[in-house]
């Protein structure tokens, strides 16, 4: 279709969504990107987050999980291990679940980056990405060695620290 791109969204389920659109913006663990019609081809790692799309003129937003993008020949396929519109959202039951899960994490026993943690992180933004699309979001959290966040320190003997200042005056008296 001139103009337009086929916005396809594949779950395990199935094929959640079709929808012929004039634009998409999709999180990926980069960033976020946008689509218009004549896109270069693109491979993207989606993130858990929110896909808004233009038909017409109307903005419409849907939840996805973590996936795959593929863009080529005015096609935009994310293939998503979760999807949700607004209108199926149980604001009540997924509030619960948010509480459930960060009581979890409170008391997890292990090592932050566990399979185990990782899991019920997945799960809390998951949960705070349909609260978002609701339009009710969760404060923001931010936890150590997050998936797509900043990067565990590194071990003590691996930082090199900056020689002292009278250090680096005496080796260039020395070289004099």
């Amino acid at each position: 279709m001139d103009g337009k791109i086929t916005l396809e969204i594949v779950t395990p389920k199935g094929l959640a969504l079709k929808e012929e659109v004039d634009h998409v913006a999709a999180p990926s663990v980069s960033g976020e990107f946008g689509v218009l019609p004549g896109h270069l081809p693109l491979l993207a790692a989606l993130r858990t987050g929110i896909v808004t799309f233009n038909k017409g003129g109307e903005e419409t937003r849907v939840a996805v999980g973590d996936g795959f993008a593929e863009v080529s020949n005015d096609r935009a396929l994310l293939l998503t291990d979760k999807f949700i519109t607004r209108n199926e959202i149980d604001v009540v039951q997924v509030r619960m679940d948010l509480k459930d899960v960060d009581e979890q994490l409170e008391r997890y026993p292990g090592m932050p980056g566990e399979p185990e943690w990782q899991k019920l992180v997945a799960d809390e933004i998951w949960a705070a990405t349909q609260l978002e699309l609701y339009g009710d979001p969760p404060p923001a959290k931010q936890r150590p060695y997050e998936q797509y966040g900043p990067p565990a320190p590194p071990e003590e003997e691996e930082v090199e620290l900056p020689a002292a200042e009278s250090e680096v005056e005496a080796e260039a008296e020395a070289q004099h």
